[in-house]
């Protein structure tokens, strides 16, 4: 090609020059398929991938150029344009003429037949004239049908000659590869195709059927059966024909018996029984599956002499008068099989046709063996002894195992270690109880309480643990269902009465009302006031005393005290503090003026300096009352 397209040499031998940098000189693809129809398009680009320069003229003044002719008197006489060419595989694609037709084949080897009628299909692939001949397949028919010659150009005559659409018609003989066949009738696009080309179509002729399948399609005569049996042909009639029955075996009279599902097939070639067992996944038997082995069963014994012995190897013709038949087996009947009784309830499709055409029996409906449902007793729950929480003796009622109740984990979790303790007094008529003081824990994980009472020397009580941790319910509940005390429950003053003693509530700690203002929305109103009223003398304590006092001048006037102490005599603090909690009757932790000064000479406390007047005067909550616990 030349080096450019404006080049002015004549495109003549000689004259042109290629380009030593091109090495690509494919040509551009024209020939497609779209949508499954083949299709073909102008060049996109030249030889190796050159620039196409688009014409410059209309389309109208291109056809106008391929129509021009020779200018004549009465005009330009204008051409029709010229049709576009397509190749052959291109206009011919997927277009395929059939033809119906047979051939016939002979038998030389069946009595009953001499030849056979073989019907096919020929098609002529329009695009490379190829063949290919199709047998559709017969089921059971005993011969090799499908493709009996594939796809390829078949050859005509000595010559190298092929056949072509011209060579075919309707009503001729055409022979390939030394087989006849004739062509009967075609489909509308082949008849509508070769009327097109000139070819005047044959009329359809009737397709010939195989003799031998007709004879073998008319319903065969049933031979009478001779009245006497005949062994042989009952085995040749009811070869592989078994009757099946659905069966239920009851062995519930001995010894963890129970109902067993089995199968009854009877065998009518030989008229044998056998019994199989249908085991299912887990039923704790052996897995055997057949319970009887196939042989004669009988059902009524001869007569039998005193000598004949009970037990014998097989069981003959002369020992039995009557064996088990077809006619001995029903739905809904009961059969005793060397021993075993059976009820039938079911058979299959097979066996009730057999019934309905030999014993005209047309109630085939299946007996509903299926086990109905124990009806469960009411389970009755047994009063309330006393031990233990009525939750952990309710699992004993409920199980042979006991398991231990389940817990609230996320309540346990979110409450862990969180516990509401309370100072309770004993209400008791013994004197000696008056003044015994308790600590009550509320357990908020798992709403547990437990008493302990602290030791008190010389008071004659022990003390120590009172109330191990336990839910404890409250007076007028059932153990049907046990209500227990809660934190809403516990306020100053409230009684709470614990497997029959009753206590008082006198005081609390600070964590208590902090959990409750926190929580304010969870509890009752009374509750929260209870507690904020029993805090709010001590806040006004500590607000006055903080008030007219500096903290650095407290703290001062402490130390000074501790070192004015020091040069006294000692004496057991703790037995101070008894003191003034055995005086304190209520627990509020206040006491009258003279009564705080009387303990204190007691203990011999210079209450009369002017250090500890300070002091006292900075724990008195007004001229009468003091806060022991501040001092």
């Amino acid at each position: 090609s030349p080096i450019g397209p404006r080049t002015e040499l004549p495109f003549l031998p000689g004259c042109a020059m290629k380009d030593p940098t091109k090495t690509s000189f494919h040509r551009c693809q024209t020939l497609d398929f779209k949508n499954g129809y083949a299709f073909f398009r102008l060049p996109r680009e030249g030889v190796g991938g050159e620039t196409l320069f688009a014409n410059q003229l209309s389309q109208d003044e291109l056809d106008d150029l391929c129509t021009k002719g020779a200018t004549l008197t009465y005009g330009q006489v204008k051409r029709p344009a010229p049709s576009r060419f397509a190749p052959a595989f291109v206009a011919y694609d997927k277009k395929v003429l059939k033809f119906d037709a047979y051939f016939m084949e002979e038998v030389a080897i069946s009595p009953e037949e001499h030849y056979r009628i073989r019907q096919v299909g020929i098609y002529y692939y329009l695009e490379d004239d190829s063949m290919c001949i199709i047998e559709p397949k017969v089921k059971n028919s005993g011969l090799l049908q499908g493709k009996l010659m594939r796809r390829h150009r078949v050859p005509k005559d000595e010559h190298g000659d092929y056949y072509h659409w011209k060579d075919l018609n309707l009503g001729i003989d055409l022979t390939i590869y030394g087989r006849t066949y004739r062509l009967v009738n075609c489909d509308s696009f082949t008849k509508v195709f070769l009327e097109s080309q000139g070819i005047e179509v044959n009329p359809p002729e009737e397709l010939i059927s195989d003799p031998y399948t007709e004879q073998r399609r008319m319903p065969v005569q049933k031979p009478i059966v001779p009245a006497s049996p005949d062994p042989f042909r009952q085995f040749l009639a009811y070869d592989t024909k078994v009757l099946r029955f659905y069966a239920i075996w009851d062995d519930t009279n001995c010894a963890f018996g129970d109902h067993h599902p089995c199968i009854i097939h009877y065998f009518l070639a030989d008229d044998t029984v056998e019994v199989r067992e249908v085991h299912k996944r887990n039923d704790g038997r052996d897995p055997f599956p057949v319970l009887m082995r196939r042989q004669r069963l009988p059902k009524i014994f001869a007569d039998k002499n005193k000598n004949f012995p009970s037990c014998v190897l097989e069981i003959t013709d002369h020992e039995v008068q009557e064996w088990y038949s077809p006619k001995d087996f029903a739905i809904g009947k009961t059969v005793t099989l060397l021993g075993r009784t059976f009820l039938i309830y079911d058979c299959d499709k097979f066996t009730q046709d057999f019934y309905r055409e030999k014993y005209g029996i047309t109630d085939f409906q299946p007996v509903d063996v299926d086990k109905k449902p124990l009806e469960k007793a009411p389970q009755v729950i047994p009063p309330y002894n006393g031990f233990g929480i009525p939750e952990d003796s309710l699992q004993n009622c409920l199980s042979l195992f006991p398991k231990p109740p389940r817990k609230d984990i996320v309540k346990m979790l979110e409450n862990n270690l969180k516990v509401l303790r309370y100072q309770v007094a004993l209400e008791s008529p013994v004197p000696e109880d008056k003044n015994r003081r308790f600590i009550l824990s509320y357990f908020l994980s798992d709403d547990t309480i437990s008493i302990y009472e602290p030791p008190v020397k010389n008071s004659g009580i022990l003390g120590g643990k009172y109330l191990k941790r336990t839910k404890v319910t409250k007076p007028g509940s059932t153990p049907e269902n046990p209500m227990y005390y809660e934190p809403s429950d516990f306020t100053i003053g409230s009684t709470i009465e614990v497997f029959g003693h009753r206590f008082v509530i006198t005081d609390t700690d600070e964590y208590v009302l902090n959990y409750l203002e926190r929580n304010a929305e969870s509890f009752p109103a009374a509750t929260v006031q209870s507690i904020r009223d029993h805090f709010l003398p001590r806040k006004m304590v500590v607000e006055t005393a903080s008030s007219g006092i500096p903290k650095k001048d407290l703290d001062d006037l402490i130390v000074e005290v501790q070192k004015e102490l020091k040069v006294q005599e000692p004496f057991n603090t703790k037995e101070f503090h008894a003191a003034f909690h055995h005086f304190d009757k209520e627990g509020s932790g206040f006491l009258d003026r003279a009564k705080f000064l009387n303990i204190c000479d007691r203990f011999d406390v210079p209450t009369s300096t002017i250090l500890l007047k300070k002091l006292v005067d900075y724990c008195s909550c007004d001229e009468d009352k003091v806060n022991y616990r501040e001092f």
